[in-house]
């Protein structure tokens, strides 16, 4: 019985092991297209903060990169701090969403305005998870303005009390990892 055990236990862990096995021959369907996801797949790297004279410091502020066969471009701010936090850029229909998983705990999820300038996406807030936008204190909207290949600038707007809260969500300037 036991020998059965065993048999049967490596011909399942055979089969599942094939099954994630790369196929050659699979055909993956085509990323969505989006002109402003194209933007934030040519950010994928790691991005350090820049001093006040632009200049690259050690201290990784992203680490941005595509995945799920280039259908989203996931984000990681603060990686490895306190601070750490998530933002998953996908496309749904025509529109770029954000949807940001913030260290507050919640949500909040993001429409990029496609009459953003040619080198800014600038999102808006559109609903979210975990929070009251009446209330709670959430990041309501950012602009990305990719400044050239290797320097961008970040901007958020921070919201409490249905307003604005300026010492939230403030600018970052960040230069790519070479």
């Amino acid at each position: 019985m036991v020998r059965q055990f065993a048999v049967c236990g490596l011909l399942l862990t055979l089969s599942l092991a094939s099954y994630g096995a790369d196929k050659s021959d699979a055909k993956l369907p085509p990323p969505p297209t989006n002109a402003n996801l194209e933007k934030m797949k040519k950010l994928a790297g790691t991005w350090l903060v820049a001093d006040k004279d632009g200049k690259a410091t050690d201290q990784v502020a992203s680490i941005i990169k595509v995945s799920a066969g280039g259908s989203i471009v996931h984000e990681t701010t603060f990686p490895g701090q306190p601070l750490e936090m998530i933002s998953v850029y996908s496309v749904d229909g025509q529109d770029l969403i954000m949807t940001h998983y913030c260290v507050l705990g919640n949500q909040p999820r993001m429409k990029a305005d496609p009459k953003s300038p040619a080198n800014q996406i600038i999102f808006e807030f559109a609903g979210g998870g975990n929070l009251d936008p009446k209330k709670d204190k959430h990041m309501h909207g950012a602009t990305l303005t990719i400044v050239d290949g290797d320097s961008i600038e970040i901007n958020g707007i921070g919201w409490e009390n249905g307003a604005p809260v300026k010492e939230m969500c403030c600018g970052m300037k960040l230069v790519r990892k070479k």
